[in-house]
């Protein structure tokens, strides 16, 4: 498992549908050491504080893998790293292996997985096309927000190791799709709101589907 590209970016100013939005979407690639914040990568902002960043969402990963599909529905002069809004383009980590709670030594930062990403309409922004949004919820190529367990400093090429493995069975992977398929796997549920770490906003949502098939 690899670090290929790093990416940070602060809130810029876009038109948009004939409004003006404050976004941070747009984030480039950068060469050298990268300080890992308690939050955030050094040099890297979010616009709306309400729904991004904070602890459970400090960086954010996403396949190179994934970039294949993409190809499909995103013009390829778009896909370069950080196209989907992510901090760090990687390879060999993938949803459908990481556990929620495993965690990572990248660089001298340790980072633990937290949650997969829900987007919202400014990845449509980057991409140029507000039908990413849903498209990207369907693909099931969520990527991975990590807490930051031990501040340091990473660059593209840093190895990622897996310096401890979750006691819990769920995968990234598994939280995505029981947000996103229509069809839930009710005891996978269960297994997801036992997790201790499972950031608040997710452990409401899922409380609510859980109550919704107990009621």
């Amino acid at each position: 498992m690899q670090i290929v590209s790093v990416n940070v970016g602060l809130p810029r100013q876009v038109q948009w549908q004939g409004k003006t939005v404050s976004t941070s979407i747009f984030k480039e690639p950068v060469t050298g050491p990268v300080a890992v914040l308690a939050e955030h990568l050094a040099g890297d902002g979010q616009a709306d504080l309400r729904v991004h960043g904070g602890p459970n969402k400090a960086v954010y990963a996403y396949p190179l893998e994934h970039y294949a599909y993409w190809q499909t529905l995103v013009p390829p002069e778009l896909l370069v790293p950080g196209a989907l809004g992510e901090n760090l383009t990687t390879t060999g980590l993938l949803e459908s292996e990481v556990r929620m709670g495993d965690c990572f030594r990248a660089g001298t930062a340790v980072l633990m997985a937290v949650q997969p990403r829900q987007p919202c309409f400014k990845l449509g922004i980057r991409l140029r096309d507000e039908r990413v949004v849903k498209q990207f919820q369907e693909a099931r190529r969520s990527g991975i927000y990590f807490r930051v367990l031990q501040t340091g400093v990473l660059q593209a090429g840093d190895t990622l190791e897996l310096i401890e493995r979750s006691a819990h069975a769920v995968t990234v992977q598994d939280v995505a799709d029981c947000h996103f398929l229509p069809q839930k796997d009710f005891a996978k549920l269960e297994q997801i709101l036992a997790l201790p770490f499972l950031p608040t906003s997710l452990r409401e949502r899922f409380e609510k589907m859980a109550a919704a098939q107990n009621g």
